[in-house]
Order: C-alpha cells, then structure tokens, then sequence
C-alpha cells in the first residue's frame, strides 16, 4: 500500500505541527530511525503521514506505509511490512529476508505506524532492517519509544491552544454551516478535551445537534467521572441512538476496515435490523467513529485504534462477544467458500483482489478458530481454501497456518486430508520437498481409506509435482496421468484442468505432439467451466509446442492470450514463463535486444517469486539457449545493460512490451487503445468483474446503454466474450 494523504482519512484538512514536522524532516536526513510518542488521540498517524509525504522526494526508493493497529500476532509482522511493499507475493524466501530484498535498491522510508502492542518484536526487526540497509529510514509511531540506539524519539504534545481552536473550528464549520468560528466557549471546549485532536474531531461533529454551550456542559458532566479520551467515549457513546451504540461495539469486532455487506452479516440482529445498518454507519461516520475510505470503487469504514478499543471493552462487557466473534468467523468461512469454488477467470481477478483487501480479518477469523473449543476444522478449511491467496501473495504467512491448522485438527477425515494435500503444495513452493512428500503420503492414505477419490487425484498431481521439481521429469508425467485419469474419474473439472495443463507443458517442452492435443483438450474444458487460471498454462502450452515445431505465428497468438490471462488474474509464476518464452522467440528471430529486454523484465518477476521457474525448471534449457544466443549477438556491455533497462520496467509495462513490437506510444489520460473515455471507463469496470446491471448503478446509466457500449468495446477489439475485453484491459494497465 502506498502512504495516505496526510489529511487523514476522509480527506480533512492538516491543522498546526509545523514545528513538528520540521523536526521530524531534519531528523530523517541522519538518524536511520525516528519514533513519534504520544497519547492516544494525539495524533501520530496523521503527522508522520503528513511527514512521509513531505520527505518522500528525498528518498528515491519510495515511501511505504505498513499500518499495524489491525496486527494482533507479532509473529506476522514481517509479513505485513512485506504486504506494504510493491511487490509483495509469491516468495519462498524467509519473509524477513524478502523484506530487506525488496528494500534494496536505494533510500526508502518505511512508516511503521502504531507499534506499541507489538514492540518486543517490533525493535529486533527494525534494528535487523536498518543494519542491512544502510539508506532505509524508518519512520514508526507509538506510545512509547523503540529503545533502538540512534533512535531519535519526537514526543508530541497536544495541540497548543491556537491550533487545537483552528481545528475544532475547521471541524465544526463542515458540519454546521452556520458556526461562527473561535470564541471563549469553543477555547474552554479545546481546553478540556486537552489539545487532543481526535478528541476534538469528536466532540466538534456534536455542534450538528448541539450548541458550543450544550456542548461545553455535556464534558464537564463527562470530565468530572473521568478523563480525556475515556469520558469522551463515553460521552459520544451516550448521544448515540441506541442501535448506534449496539453497531458501535459489534463493529469493533473486525480488525482492519469492514464495508456495508459485512457489517450487515456480522452485526445484524438481536436489536439491528439489516437494512438499518447503513442508516446506523452513516449516524457513527457523523459521530467521528467511523471514517470511511474509497479504494478501487470500494468504501470501507476503519475504526481509530482507540475507538476500536473501546469499543471491544463495551463488547466484552456486554456478554455477547464470542457469538459476534463467531459470526465473524462464519462470515469469512463463507468468503473463503465462496472464493475457493468460483471458476470463473475475472471472478478470480476480482476474488483475489477481495481477499488482499480482508487480510487483516481473514487472519483473525483464523485465530479465533484455531484458538476456539471446537473451531479446528473450521480453520484448516479455511486455510486450505486460501490456498491461491496464500501461493499468490502471502506465501511464507501462508505456511505457517498450515502448520498451525494441520497441528490443532488431527481428525483424520476429510478436512484433514485437503488441508494435507494443499498445505503439502504450499511446503513445495517454499522449497520444503521434505515435508510435502510427508502430507502427500498422509492425505494418500486418508483418501484411500475414505475412498476419496477427487483427493487422490491432488494427490497424484503433486507427487508429480514434487518429482518435476526434483528433476525428474519422466516420473512426474507419470502421475500427471494418474491425476488426469483420477480427477476425469470423479468429474471435477478444475483438479483435470490443472492436470491436463501440467502434462501439456511437460510434452511441449519435449517437443512431442501430444501436447496440442492434451492443451487443447484443457483449454475447451475452461472454455465451458469459465475457468480462468489453468486455462492461461495451457495457452502457454500451445505456444511453446507451436514454437518447438516452427509455427511462430501460432506460438505469439497463443502466447499473447496466455499472458493476457497471467495478467488479469496477477499470476506471478505464468508471467514469469510467459515474458521467458517471449524472450526465446525473439532470440529465435534473432532481435536479441528485445529478447535481453524481455528476459531483463522476467528477471524482475522471479526476483519477487524468490525462485527462478518454480515447478518449470525443466524449461530452463530454453532460457540458457537464449541467453548465450543474445550475450552473443549484442555483446556483454551491451547485454547487461538492456537486461537492466528490461528489468526496470513495471510490470504493466512489460506486458504492454511483450504484446507489442516496441513500448506502447503516449495515449490521451485516460484512454486505452482505440475506445473512447467512457468506453474505456466501461471496459475497466468489465474488467473488475461488474455485471452490466452493476455497470449501469455505478455510471448512472441505463442498463441498456450500458450494453450498448459493451457491443461496440466487442466489435472495436474483435472479441466475442467479456473475458477477452477483461483480459486485454488488464494486459494494458498495472498488474
């Protein structure tokens, strides 16, 4: 994720700090670390936000903001760091190690905010950080500092009383046209609230209903039974209505932001009525208790970690906390259900997308289950429905909740044994041959006693994907057969799609005929399911055969396709292959400086994998032939440097490069290709998977006139499917 504005959330203005903020810019040009301390409410995530954006021209590598108030289990915090990356995914790598991998390359500034909860692990990591990369800067926030030595601590004081009268006025003006500004009452308001500018945020938003003097009274009523920002709560938490006060703590419940839907399923109920919650979440954003944020076309509402505190005290007090925690839970089983079984190649894009934005809650309905009398096999359900989440994005994370739900569900049925055989495909792309080949034996034996037939088939595919990867690629093949005969046996198309594209790979890279056939017979099989993701390997498939034979023509047309889909469904190990197979082609046409450039930008993507090829290392003849062909033919200066130039390009970028002859030439802002602006604008929203009815909703249109648009986009292309037009959006933007 990339540093929010420094206004904060919803946009508000930055009041005062100015010698803060110049303070913590001086510190950042020598100390490797600086902390802003203070009280809740003080405002530290706001001034080192505001902070990072104005440093960010001094650090060429970047500025990244990895938020950690949702974190609850310290031993993760390596893997959030990394999710606030820019390329954060598919890595075997230890995730501290990947950390400082993707750090490399020149001053950057990490903003670690909210690290009081996790500080005994927090200082070892950055202390680790910052020793082995001599340019990082990290920014953190807390009630209490690091303890690092050279750490610079910046103590924030409330707001003095001229700026804390700025804000609450500034505040107060948005929600109540007619407020006249400062005077004596709102400086006795600033004055009891303490300078605190969350309190102040709070309390201003009351001027809607309330007069300053009401407002006034109500804290000395308040501040009498307690202090600054606990009686503040409770204060705000009495003028709420009552079914507000009821979403106020069920809310709390969540860990990073939460949206309409989700707040309607786990907090409707027992004294909420559905369609009521979003009259109730417009009541608590009035109130300062929630703030919304848009993101991608998504609002969600996020809690101040204070607020969220109180919120979970009110919860535990009220007796009904681990039937709303369970209904947390149950939701998210739900999501990792319903993600797990959709085929469909955008519904995946658009799933996986989804899954990275609810992170922070996946993790904590895992550990509430785990955690919870009777949960287990809940759990490991769960994780192993992630599985593309975690091989995806979060592999290392991944492999420790594998390990977690394998040890607490030891039922040996059938939630154990796909935990297995998932949690064995995990340890393999982490390298761990050992382990995999344990669960395999393990879930081949619960299968076989339970007569679990779709399990053998996983099974079979990934003891010969353990063999492949082992170097033995005819004994691989061999259960590549067995998992295609298991899987069309029981009919599940997708466990015969991943089969059938695996084997076609490994007879194209033979040379050997039946690979079209076996490609072919896959790709129709995704054709009628809607499946996306195994259809993009066997694309791929007919384009390496096409090459091996000549065909180059046939080889780019199924190879522009293949990428196209790696690209829609953020694919890292198939573009990867894909921009190393466009490489060999060029080199076979003898243009070596495209192929240096495209080899250069797959360098890049296994760079962020960790691992060269993953389970495709038998192709790697093929990258060594183009390497000596185009080291040859360009000279080694000469090579190296456009290898780089290749390696530096984004990754939307590159496969803009590997579909085209040269870079993509400068469109209109806006504009892609030959659609107009609202075209282009319908065709991003086919591409995140909305209906033609959502399309109309979100444009304001008929749904008429949006299908409409739809047919020319199809006729401009010359496609036949919203797939396709998905496919080409997202082959053409960032990945």
């Amino acid at each position: 994720m990339g540093v929010m504005t420094a206004g904060g959330p919803g946009g508000a203005s930055f009041v005062g700090r100015g010698p803060e903020l110049a303070e913590i810019g001086r510190l950042l040009g020598t100390a490797r670390v600086v902390t802003v301390v203070g009280v809740g409410g003080v405002g530290k995530t706001r001034l080192a936000l505001r902070a990072a954006e104005e440093a960010g021209g001094s650090f060429p590598g970047g500025v990244r903001l990895a938020e950690l108030a949702a974190l609850e289990d310290p031993a993760l915090l390596a893997h959030a760091v990394g999710d606030a990356l820019p390329v954060a995914g598919h890595s075997a790598r230890p995730p501290l190690e990947a950390v400082i991998d993707r750090l490399r390359g020149g001053p950057a500034l990490v903003v670690l905010d909210n690290c009081e909860h996790l500080l005994p692990g927090c200082a070892p990591f950055v202390d680790t950080l910052v020793r082995a990369l001599p340019e990082l800067r990290v920014l953190a926030t807390g009630r209490r500092p690091l303890g690092l030595p050279g750490e610079r601590v910046v103590e924030l004081a409330p707001l003095p009383e001229p700026d804390a009268v700025r804000l609450f006025a500034d505040r107060a003006a948005a929600v109540a046209p007619g407020f006249e500004g400062a005077g004596p009452e709102t400086a006795e308001i600033c004055r009891r609230l303490g300078g605190l500018p969350l309190a102040i945020e709070m309390t201003a938003v009351r001027l809607r209903d309330l007069t300053a003097r009401q407002v006034l009274r109500g804290l000395d009523d308040r501040l009498r039974h307690g202090r600054v920002p606990q009686a503040l709560f409770e204060w705000s938490h009495d003028l709420c209505t009552p079914g507000e006060r009821l979403l106020w703590r069920r809310v709390s419940v969540f860990s990073g932001g939460v949206d309409l839907e989700a707040a309607e399923h786990v907090c409707a109920g027992d004294g909420i009525a559905r369609e009521d919650v979003p009259a109730l979440v417009a009541g608590l954003v009035g109130a300062s208790v929630l703030r919304p944020c848009e993101h991608d076309g998504v609002v969600r509402y996020h809690l101040q970690d204070t607020v969220r505190a109180f919120g979970r005290a009110l919860l535990a007090a009220s007796g009904e906390e681990a039937a709303l925690r369970r209904r947390h839970r149950d939701y998210y089983r739900r999501i990792t259900s319903r993600a797990w079984a959709e085929p469909s190649g955008v519904a995946q894009r658009s799933w996986t997308e989804r899954l990275r934005r609810e992170h922070a809650d996946l993790r904590t309905a895992l550990d509430w289950s785990l955690r919870e009398p009777g949960g287990a096999e809940t759990a490991l359900t769960m994780i192993a429905e992630l599985l593309y989440h975690w091989s995806g994005h979060h592999l290392p994370e991944g492999a420790g909740w594998f390990d977690r739900g394998l040890a607490a569900q030891t039922d040996p049925g059938e939630a154990r044994a796909h935990g297995l055989w998932a949690g064995a495909w995990i340890a393999l792309l982490a390298g761990d041959r050992a382990t995999a080949t344990a669960r395999l034996e393990e879930a081949g034996t619960i299968a076989g006693r339970l007569g679990l037939r779709g399990i053998r088939g996983h099974v079979a595919f990934l003891t010969g994907m353990t063999a492949v990867r082992g170097g033995d690629l005819r004994t691989g093949m061999r259960w590549y057969e067995e998992a295609v005969r298991a899987h069309r046996a029981v009919g599940d198309p997708v466990g015969l799609a991943l089969a059938l594209s695996r084997l076609a790979l490994a007879h194209a890279s033979l040379g050997r005929a039946a690979a079209r056939d076996l490609a072919e017979e896959c790709v129709a099989l995704c054709d009628l399911y809607g499946e996306g993701r195994h259809r993009a390997y066997a694309l791929l498939a007919l384009s390496i055969s096409a090459w091996r034979r000549g065909d180059t023509r046939a080889a780019v047309e199924h190879g522009d396709e293949s990428l196209r889909h790696s690209a829609l469904l953020d694919d890292r190990l198939g573009l990867g292959v894909n921009l190393e197979a466009r490489a060999w082609f060029a080199a076979g046409a003898r243009d070596h400086e495209r192929a240096a450039r495209l080899l250069g930008a797959a360098d890049a993507v296994w760079a962020a994998a960790g691992s060269r090829m993953g389970e495709f290392g038998y192709l790697s003849r093929f990258r060594d032939a183009c390497v000596a062909a185009v080291r040859t033919g360009l000279g080694e200066a000469a090579f190296r440097a456009t290898l780089a130039r290749g390696a530096a390009m984004p990754p939307g970028e590159a496969v803009a490069y590997a579909l085209t002859d040269r870079l993509p030439a400068a469109q209109a802002p806006g504009k892609i290709g030959p659609l107009t602006r609202r075209e282009t604008e319908i065709a991003r929203l086919v591409a995140e998977g909305l209906s033609n009815k959502d399309i109309a909703g979100r444009l304001v249109i008929s749904q008429r006139t949006a299908e409409g648009h739809i047919e020319h986009i199809l006729d401009k292309l010359g496609f036949s499917s919203r797939v396709q037009v998905a496919a080409w959006v997202n082959g053409r933007t960032a990945v």
